[in-house]
């Protein structure tokens, strides 16, 4: 027993039971913890905006993929020091296949002369084979691509570049590298001999640059190997008739400048071909891609044979694409596959994917029927069979089935909100889901077809890394992420809204973010941030609904954050992408206003305390917001806006506004510079002195007009900085933006 002296105006013996003891005892340690985790949770401080992502990652399977010809899944460990697996049938122990300590002393045995100082296991590691992987190696005197087996823990396969190299293209049998050094191509062999393909010294003639056409029309490289490696095909960029233009470098005694090329809507755009270099002749050849020369050049790839490439061809005004083949003994023309053509626009993202067990065929993607979707071609340009399921798009491309008969792809459902896992059938064109429960999948299927490794979260939940069986259906979980924020970080309260776009027909899925202990009997100001131009979407359903840590960091200083993806962003469709063509921002700001009456009508919104906030296309809508619906938003932040789509470049701006000069109307609707006159609010406008994507001339034309017009705007240079802020820089940005909207908005 135990006695309890109670203090008070009277004297009382209480006799207490040890059961009653015990569960007082249970009870005051729960209420211990749960005191010490509130207080010890908190909210983000500046810092976290730019590094919280990091520090607050959730628990995931680094680096996970399938060992091939196995069920075995292999990641790195919770160090990151060594390369390890597990089986999916029985989800044992972990298995170290090899060590970080392993690889660096064979790294050092074969290069004694380089110091090789590795901090992790090499995360971008992958499977050659069931005994091979490979992996890219940086240091201070060269870079590597190296293939090592696993198994004898020796290196197979060990090309070098130089240290300097950028743009590297490997051989597929390790017997070459090819890479620029400055604007020119050298290949360097196993042996370390080296090849000057090109030797150009003319300013503004780039080869085998992956920035040509400023890496539109899914551009991602700028180099290609045939297939048997003794081939390589390259853009040759000629720029020397495009305008320079300049940026002020402030970083020596006397500022100095550097020129840039930059095409400005309506102006002359780069001239391109494409090359091929014979390593074993040293010959070159030019393909024959014709007339006019104001043209763009994607889709870039190789026959199987390697007799002949496929190109893209798209004309300047954007709206008609043809499919050719080339021969490579001479470059000739060879024919027409097919042709796309469109009222608005045309926008190749994707190369053509060659069927593993038949080279006469290839998938072709494009969105011409609504979604993008597969079609399954000949070489000798006929139509197969669409392969597309419904109203779903293909989002990504995975591998095919050992057999050659199943094709994997991540597909978009759920309004554009969630990504799930495909497989289509290519002799029938069935098309079956692998993956379920809402949110995003990043899954992959093994080398034969039993096991799904998929890695989802969602709103709500931070990670969870699970094994399906295909045939069984039987889900075994591997890892479920604890909320990463629990005991350290207080989140705010997140949810999805979903709205009538000003179509009044279209769905559009919105984010708000509530201050903490949020009171809808209390009123908020608000930021709300947006960017609303094309191939973006900011709220997607993974965790924290994609939204970022500067939004979370705002709701935590007692704002309202709203978001909300309009139309001519990405996921939705054709229809919804094109609703802006030749008058951007006015589709845009039309939906957005929905979001704007939505907060509106919430009683927990202090209307006369609102902010906007957006970056590039966000400035550009930001400002638009200012000056065509001045009466709203108090306060606002534009970073490194758009303030008239003539100073914009060729590619980008010439797809959705045509060209100045075939659409003059258009481009004089979105100016916001002859509209000066009319902003009202404080404005904020933030501009990298080095942006070469949407160049300074707009903010300084832009202030320049509002002096005329005598209205006050904030303007604010980052000297060093490109079209984004980065790196520490980034949190003083931030912190700027916050004062900004405490100033105006919390007075």
């Amino acid at each position: 027993m135990f006695v309890v002296e109670m203090r008070n105006s009277q004297k009382k013996t209480i006799i207490l039971d040890k059961k009653i003891i015990k569960r007082m005892k249970k009870l005051t340690l729960l209420l211990l913890l749960a005191s010490s985790m509130a207080y010890g949770q908190r909210n983000l401080n500046i810092e976290e905006t730019v590094f919280g992502p990091r520090t607050y990652a959730s628990t995931a399977l680094v680096s996970s993929n399938w060992v091939p010809n196995s069920n075995n899944f292999s990641y790195l460990d919770k160090g990151y020091q060594n390369l390890v697996q597990k089986n999916a049938p029985n989800n044992g122990a972990e298995e170290i296949i090899l060590s970080k300590v392993e690889l660096q002393s064979a790294l050092q045995a074969k290069l004694p002369n380089d110091r090789i100082n590795l901090q992790i296991f090499p995360s971008d590691y992958k499977w050659e084979d069931a005994n091979t992987i490979s992996f890219s190696l940086h240091t201070k005197q060269a870079q590597y691509q190296i293939a090592f087996d696993i198994k004898n823990k020796k290196i197979v396969h060990l090309l070098a570049s130089d240290a300097t190299a950028t743009n590297q293209e490997y051989a597929t049998d390790y017997s070459k590298v090819a890479y620029l050094i400055g604007n020119n191509i050298q290949i360097k062999d196993a042996a370390g001999r080296l090849t000057s393909v090109t030797i150009d010294t003319i300013d503004g003639i780039l080869n085998g640059s992956d920035y040509t056409h400023r890496q539109e029309f899914g551009i991602k490289k700028g180099m290609w190997w045939n297939p048997q490696n003794d081939k390589l095909l390259y853009y040759r960029k000629d720029e020397t008739m495009v305008s320079k233009y300049p940026l002020i470098q402030w970083d020596t005694r006397v500022a100095s400048v550097k020129d840039i090329r930059y095409p400005m809507a309506g102006m002359k755009s780069e001239e391109v071909t494409l090359v091929i270099y014979d390593t074993q002749t040293n010959q070159k050849i030019t393909l024959a891609t014709g007339e006019p020369k104001e043209q763009f050049l994607t889709a870039v790839t190789w026959d199987p044979s390697g007799k002949s490439i496929y190109v893209g061809v798209l004309n300047r005004e954007q709206n008609h694409l043809k499919i050719n083949q080339y021969n490579t003994k001479d470059g000739r023309f060879i024919k027409t596959l097919f042709e796309e053509t469109a009222s608005t626009w045309v926008e190749p993202q994707n190369d053509l994917l060659f069927l593993p067990n038949n080279p006469k065929q290839f998938i072709y993607q494009s969105d011409r029927e609504g979604f993008n979707q597969l079609y399954l071609y000949n070489t000798d340009g006929k139509l197969i069979k669409k392969l597309g399921h419904q109203n779903l798009i293909v989002q990504q491309l995975g591998d095919f089935s050992p057999k050659g008969d199943l094709l994997y792809y991540t597909g978009v459902t759920n309004d554009g909100l969630d990504r799930q896992l495909f497989s289509v059938e290519l002799k029938t064109g069935k098309t079956t889901q692998l993956t379920q429960g809402p949110g995003t999948h990043n899954a992959k299927v093994n080398s034969d077809g039993t096991y799904i490794l998929d890695q989802f979260s969602n709103l709500t939940t931070p990670n969870i890394v699970q094994i399906k069986g295909t045939k069984s259906g039987k889900v075994d979980k591997i890892v479920e992420s604890t909320n990463p924020f629990l005991g350290k970080i207080n989140p705010p309260k997140i949810e999805f809204v979903t709205l009538t776009s000003a179509d009044g027909v279209t769905p559009l899925t919105g984010r708000i973010i509530y201050p903490n202990d949020f009171d809808a009997n209390k009123k908020y100001p608000v930021m709300y941030y947006l960017y609303g131009g094309s191939h973006s979407q900011l709220v997607t359903n993974k965790w924290l609904g994609g939204a970022g840590y500067f939004d979370m960091y705002m709701a935590q200083q007692g704002y309202i954050v709203f978001t909300m993806d309009n139309r001519g962003t990405d996921a939705r469709g054709r229809a919804f992408a094109t609703a802006t063509h030749r008058q951007l921002g006015q589709a845009e700001m039309a939906d957005q206003m929905k979001g704007i009456e939505y907060l509106k009508s919430k009683s927990f919104v202090d209307q006369s305390k609102m902010g906007i906030f957006g970056w590039s296309f966000g400035g550009f809508m930001t400002t638009s917001f200012m000056i065509h619906h001045n009466d709203i938003f108090k306060a606002a932040v534009a970073g490194g806006p758009v303030m008239d789509w003539k100073y914009y470049e060729v590619m980008y701006g010439e797809r959705y506004m045509d060209m100045p000069q075939e659409n003059p109307e258009g481009y004089k609707l979105t100016s916001l510079i002859d509209k000066a006159d009319q902003l009202k609010g404080d404005l904020l406008i933030i501009h990298g002195a080095q942006d070469p994507v949407v160049v300074q001339q707009h903010s300084m034309e832009f202030v320049e007009a509002c002096i005329k017009a005598g209205k006050q705007v904030d303007y604010f240079l980052y000297p060093t900085h490109e079209h984004n802020v980065s790196g520490k820089d980034r949190i003083h940005m931030y912190e700027k933006i916050a004062r900004y909207f405490d100033l105006h908005l919390k007075k």
